[in-house]
């Protein structure tokens, strides 16, 4: 089993990033908090999990141990599979996932692309006491900012591919950059997945 990836960082989108080491390169899928993390970076070392199934040998890369443990324990929830968790991860922020987790807040939960009420109210039931007041502590330190800003073109091809259709997708970053022309392509992600 794969821990961690440290390389040089070769190609970075918002959905995923490809690190050569000792001259592989790997696709890791990432999330939006990792991808603000990391995208002005020339090399990286990612934390890593592995998915391994007859059909497919998918890796997940994370910039912070934290959201790993996020990742871990949305996947353990039942209808929870490994895309969803990463766009879990992509719409919230590890310390806004805990705290709406902790508050049983089913409808910001809900709001998210691909989860259903039963399925917001399973991940607050199954999540609720696994999350301690140690990794209460941890999820609230911040992540890395971006140096950069890029164009929509960027965050409607990541949004694109978590899932959305592409009308809709240009729609909200419509409404995104009428209101924010300056906004980073992580914020663009971010505040389009809210109003999708």
């Amino acid at each position: 089993m794969l821990e961690y990836i440290k390389g040089e960082l070769t190609q970075v989108t918002p959905t995923y990033a490809v690190v050569e080491a000792a001259g592989v390169g790997y696709l890791l899928n990432i999330s939006v908090n990792t991808y603000s993390a990391i995208s002005a970076e020339k090399s990286t070392k990612l934390l890593v999990h592995e998915i391994i199934r007859e059909d497919t040998h998918d890796l997940y890369g994370f910039a912070a141990e934290e959201e790993r443990a996020l990742f871990r324990l949305l996947i353990g929830v039942s209808g929870v599979g490994a895309n969803t968790a990463r766009v879990i991860l992509s719409s919230l922020s590890p310390s806004q996932l805990q705290m709406c987790i902790t508050a049983g807040d089913a409808n910001k939960l809900k709001a998210i692309k691909g989860i259903g009420l039963k399925t917001a109210q399973r991940i607050i039931v199954d999540l609720k006491d696994k999350i301690t007041a140690t990794e209460l502590a941890a999820l609230n330190a911040p992540m890395a900012a971006p140096d950069n800003n890029s164009s929509g073109e960027e965050a409607l091809a990541a949004l694109i591919m978590l899932g959305y259709q592409k009308a809709q997708a240009q729609k909200a970053l419509a409404k995104v950059y009428a209101t924010d022309p300056t906004a980073s392509i992580e914020t663009a992600i971010k505040r389009a997945l809210a109003l999708l």
